[in-house]
């Protein structure tokens, strides 16, 4: 019974402490609602009166964008209407502008339609004049004919003639004298330039030959030379490619052939094999090698010296030995490098003296003629196989030109062109600088008498001065004077075209008459 009643009394106490603290939650929650509704209500009247004062402001800025924006239109439409206020009275002053061109056109067209029933009125007197003037004309044609028993066309072509004549003969003459004025203000010039290039050029002279003669002590050596049965002998010929002539001539042996660098390397190898002592085929091709190796060292080293000595620069290794080569070439006995050296001289001096360039000039001077020295032979003019060796190592186009064109094969176009030319001219034609072959000289002058025979009404020809003028013989009843200027001009101009020549060649045109009589 006692438990019981505690565990009732425990269970009371329970339900008390629970319904208490239940009472407990209730009226907390009940206090806790009443504060959230204060700090509710005092959190939403703040917001309200933040709010407030925020509409207030943007209805503030609202207020004072407005009245800035309509500021903004205020002002831009002013604009406006001055642009157009402007535009406005543009037009209108060209819309008066274009009135008074109206009336002026209209004005002007009266005036053209007045000038035109003018003219139309002028023109109708003129074809009536003309009409009579045709009669009269017809009248007189008429008269002049039945008076001098010709008729019109007779006597045009009779007046056609006499003109043609008169007119050929002021033309011949008025010719001669634009000849003889460019003769007198050119003339002078052009000797004191050339002469003056020619005198500051120091000439040099080196004649080659086929043949060069290799000079012994004894003529014991010669059989040495020739060795048993001919060995040595036939051994150097294959070794060098040059004819080997051993004869009676007293120490002396020559050596033929026409490749002067081939006849160089036996002379070398000649020297060095006499001088060993040691004459033998295998010994003859060792020195044979080592000497074309030393001649083609030496013909560099001569190119380079070349080509500083002139100051060019920049040549292409392989122009640099073409131009060494030229020390063993010559052209009519003048040794080819000289003859370049000099026409390089010339070219530079006479290009400054022109105010041209004469670093330019001096280099297609020294490579005008390399086109002579070619490694192979093509079957080429040597002046346009130079253009092509200078084209493919990148020589410049003014180069290329003059030395394709220094013997006229192509066009100049260049003003360096004419002046290598000329130098070419006065390298080859100073007096001891080439020997020509007597059967080509020769040949050279009866070409050159021959080409004048062509010419109809002449006589006889005459080359002179060794072949540096020209006398023509014509008959007086066949050629008039004016006929002999006429003639003499022309031969000049085909001797240029067909023929080549050192210098220049005057042509004198001789018209004599002659009356012979006999006494008896």
């Amino acid at each position: 019974m006692t438990l019981i009643a505690t565990n009732n009394f425990n269970s009371v106490t329970i339900i008390i402490a629970a319904i208490a603290l239940a009472a407990g939650f209730g009226i907390s929650y009940l206090l806790w609602q009443a504060l959230l509704k204060k700090r509710r209500e005092k959190i939403i009247s703040e917001a309200e009166a933040e709010a407030e004062v925020i509409k207030k402001e943007k209805i503030l800025q609202a207020k004072e964008r407005f009245l800035q924006l309509k500021s903004e239109h205020e002002k831009i439409i002013n604009e406006k209407n001055s642009r157009i206020a402007q535009a406005e009275n543009r037009i209108k002053q060209k819309e008066l502008s274009l009135g008074q061109k109206i009336e002026e056109v209209q004005r002007k067209k009266n005036e053209v339609d007045a000038i035109r029933e003018n003219l139309n009125t002028q023109m109708e007197l003129l074809e009536k004049k003309s009409e009579e003037l045709e009669k009269l004309h017809r009248q007189q044609v008429e008269q002049l004919e039945l008076i001098s028993g010709l008729s019109a066309t007779e006597a045009k072509n009779q007046l056609i003639e006499s003109l043609k004549e008169e007119a050929k003969a002021e033309a011949m003459s008025y010719i001669n004298e634009i000849i003889d004025e460019a003769k007198m203000t050119a003339n002078k010039e052009a000797k004191r330039i050339i002469v003056q290039t020619m005198q500051r050029v120091a000439s040099e002279q080196a004649i080659e030959n086929a043949v060069t003669v290799f000079h012994i002590e004894s003529d014991e050596i010669k059989g040495r030379i020739i060795g048993r049965e001919g060995r040595n002998i036939r051994a150097l010929e294959a070794a060098t490619g040059v004819e080997i002539i051993v004869d009676d001539t007293p120490e002396a042996i020559v050596l033929s052939g026409f490749d002067p660098v081939r006849r160089e390397i036996a002379r070398l190898a000649l020297h060095q094999l006499v001088t060993d002592g040691r004459i033998h085929p295998a010994r003859i091709e060792e020195i044979v090698e080592k000497t074309r190796k030393q001649v083609e060292d030496e013909i560099l080293e001569v190119g380079k010296r070349t080509a500083i000595d002139l100051g060019i620069h920049g040549l292409h290794p392989k122009l640099i030995r073409l131009v060494g080569k030229m020390k063993y070439r010559s052209s009519y006995g003048q040794n080819l490098l000289m003859h370049s050296r000099e026409v390089a001289n010339l070219s530079s001096i006479m290009a400054a003296e022109l105010g041209l360039n004469a670093k330019l000039a001096r280099r297609a001077g020294l490579l005008h003629d390399i086109g002579k020295v070619p490694d192979d032979e093509p079957e080429l003019p040597h002046a346009i196989l130079g253009m092509r060796l200078a084209e493919k190592y990148k020589e410049k186009p003014e180069i290329v030109n003059a030395i394709g064109s220094h013997h006229d094969e192509i066009e100049m176009t260049t003003l360096i062109a004419p002046i290598v030319q000329v130098c070419d001219a006065i390298s080859g034609a100073r007096p001891g600088a080439r020997r020509e072959v007597v059967e080509s000289y020769i040949k050279r002058l009866k070409e050159l008498e021959d080409l004048a025979l062509q010419y109809p009404g002449v006589t006889k020809t005459y080359a002179i001065q060794a072949g540096r003028e020209l006398r023509v013989i014509v008959g007086a009843d066949k050629t008039t004077d004016q006929d002999a200027e006429k003639l003499s001009m022309e031969i000049a101009r085909k001797i240029q075209s067909d023929m080549t020549y050192p210098g220049q060649i005057k042509i004198t045109v001789i018209r004599e008459t002659r009356a012979v009589n006999y006494a008896k």
